[in-house]
C-alpha cells in the first residue's frame, strides 16, 4: 500500500530518518523530488532473494526491517535490523542487482523510498552523498559481522536481550508488536526454548507478555542482560557516521 505524496517533509521530523537527516543541504535538496512516502505493513516482504533492487527505502520512526537469509530447510535467520538509523536496498551497488536475504517489515510504519536508478545518477553528481552511503554500507557490514559473532559466541538469552534492545533504540517504544514464535525464528532457536527465556525475563520483571507482542517493564535491566554486541556495532556507527544510530534507551 503506497502512499503517493513525495517529497521529505517527514524527513525533518524528530522521528524520521537519521540517515536522510544526515544529507548535506545541497545533497537534500537533489534528494527531496526523488522520495515518497510508503506503508510497510507488518510481514510484507520488500524483496525476495533474487528479485530485483528496484528501489531503497528509508524507515521512518518506529519501522523496522529484518533482513533474513533463507537456509535450505526454509526457515529464514535474522542478519541485520533496519531501522530509522539506515536504508534497505541498493546503497552501494550500481544499477540493480538481485537481492540476496529477505528483507521484510518487521514493525510497521512509514518509509520514505526511491528508485535505485535514481540514487545511483544523484550519487554520480554528488561525492559527498555518494560517500554518506559508502560510510553507511560499511557501519551495515558491521553489524553483519557481529551479528556472525554473536550467533557463535552468546548465548540464547544474551541475544535475546540484545534483540529487544536494538529495537527499543530504533523506536523508542517498549511495546513491540512480535509473538514468541516470530522472536524465535529470527534468532533462529526453537519456539519452546524462546519461550523459557521469556519466561525467565518475565520472573525477573523485565518483560510482560501480551496478546501477538511483548511489553518491556525494565529497560535497564534488559540492557544488562544484553551481550556486548548492540554496543560494538553502535560504537562502529559513532566512528564512521557519529549521530545516526539512535541513542540508547536507559529507562525504566
Amino acid at each position: 500500500m503506497k502512499d503517493s505524496k513525495r517529497g521529505i517533509a517527514n524527513h525533518a521530523e524528530p522521528r524520521g530518518n537519521n540517515l536522510l537527516r544526515a544529507l548535506r543541504p545541497d545533497d537534500a535538496a537533489v534528494i527531496a523530488p526523488l522520495l515518497e512516502q510508503w506503508r510497510g505493513e507488518l510481514g510484507q516482504i520488500i524483496y525476495e532473494p533474487g528479485d530485483d533492487v528496484r528501489h531503497v527505502y528509508f524507515p521512518c520512526g518506529p519501522s523496522l526491517v529484518s533482513y533474513r537469509v533463507l537456509m535450505r530447510d526454509g526457515q529464514p535467520v535474522e542478519t541485520a535490523l533496519i531501522g530509522r538509523e539506515g536504508a534497505v536496498g541498493g546503497i552501494v551497488s550500481h544499477g540493480r542487482l538481485p537481492a540476496y536475504a529477505r528483507a521484510e517489515v518487521q514493525f510497521p510504519g512509514l518509509f520514505l523510498r526511491m528508485e535505485t536508478v535514481a540514487l545511483e545518477e544523484a550519487k554520480h553528481r554528488s561525492p559527498s552523498l555518494r560517500q554518506l552511503f559508502a560510510r553507511y554500507a560499511d557501519c551495515l557490514m558491521a553489524q553483519v559481522f557481529q551479528s556472525v559473532a554473536c550467533n557463535a559466541t552468546h548465548s540464547i538469552e544474551q541475544r535475546t536481550a540484545k534483540w529487544l534492545s536494538a529495537a527499543i533504540d530504533r523506536t523508542d517504544d517498549t511495546t513491540m508488536p512480535i509473538t514468541q514464535e516470530q522472536l524465535a525464528t529470527m534468532l533462529g532457536v526453537g519456539r519452546s526454548y524462546l519461550s523459557r527465556v521469556i519466561h525467565a525475563f518475565k520472573s525477573e520483571g523485565v518483560v510482560e507478555t501480551r496478546r501477538g507482542g511483548l511489553v518491556i517493564k525494565d529497560v535497564t535491566q534488559l540492557n544488562r542482560m544484553a551481550c556486548e554486541c548492540n554496543h560494538s556495532v553502535r560504537d562502529h556507527f559513532d566512528e564512521v557516521l557519529k549521530g545516526i544510530y539512535p541513542a540508547e534507551t536507559d529507562a525504566g
